[in-house]
């Protein structure tokens, strides 16, 4: 995936988000990360917003924001995202769960 692919798929989920009625722009943070079996995701987080925005597998997902005993952890529409200070890690689509790293 090259990065044009990214920035329309950036462009794609905060155009989303925006119509959602979320935060507004100057308050949002876009991660990209890349999963050991191959899974590319973009995630989003916006100030005073406890869910997660994802782009993962070319469709918009609202994670939202789940008890967890270390780290965040979000989950919705089959997607679990679960971020802590060992590192991230995705699991989706029947697959299981693997580790990530932001690109």
């Amino acid at each position: 995936m090259d990065w044009r692919k990214y920035s329309i798929l950036g462009a794609i989920l905060f155009i989303l988000i925006a119509l959602a009625g979320s935060s507004p722009a100057w308050a949002q943070t876009f991660q990209s990360y890349r999963c050991a079996d191959g899974t590319q995701f973009i995630v989003a987080f916006f100030e005073y917003d406890k869910r997660a925005h994802m782009q993962i597998d070319g469709r918009a997902v609202t994670l939202a924001r789940r008890f967890g005993l270390s780290g965040a952890r979000y989950s919705g529409s089959g997607v679990i995202l679960l971020v802590t200070k060992a590192g991230t890690m995705v699991k989706h689509a029947r697959r299981p769960a693997t580790a990530c790293e932001l690109t």
